[in-house]
């Protein structure tokens, strides 16, 4: 199937995409800040360059988007063209964040990956249940966490 746009047009749209500070790292980060936690950002010293990282806790947040990542949930889909590219960049995306979560636990880190899905669409988590799960996670979870869509309260 064509793209329904431009290739400048699909250009435009693709560089407006962030890597950093996206919607749902802001609403982790603010909803953290306003309970007092504090934390380094994006630490380049640290593998995989973790989103949010919490020192006083030995703890590391990733917040992952459901395209990029692959995650299998319902807003990830394959996309219907490019696909040989799309899906060696994805299993990309995949094995470097195992390899990054392998070698932050080896150094005595827990890490928690939230996915976008736990923030926006169908099955997205009420906000201050997501913090709360996070803040309790933070706080008392000593092993590693996934937290996706399909907020079961």
């Amino acid at each position: 199937m064509a793209d329904v746009v431009s290739p400048s047009k699909r250009s435009e749209m693709m560089s407006g995409i962030r890597g950093k500070n996206t919607k749902p790292e802001l609403l982790i980060r603010c909803g953290l800040f306003s309970r007092g936690f504090r934390f380094r950002l994006h630490a380049s010293k640290l593998p995989g360059k973790p989103d949010i990282v919490l020192p006083k806790y030995r703890a590391i947040i990733m917040v992952n988007g459901c395209f990029w990542h692959g995650h299998g949930c319902p807003l990830f889909k394959w996309p219907s063209s490019r696909l040989d590219f799309w899906r060696e960049k994805i299993e990309d995306n995949r094995k470097h964040d195992a390899e990054s979560l392998g070698a932050l636990k080896m150094q005595g880190w827990k890490t928690l990956v939230v996915w976008e899905c736990a923030t926006k669409g169908r099955g997205k988590w009420p906000v201050e249940k997501l913090l709360e799960a996070i803040e309790k996670w933070v706080v008392e979870g000593n092993e590693s966490l996934e937290i996706g869509g399909q907020y079961v309260g």
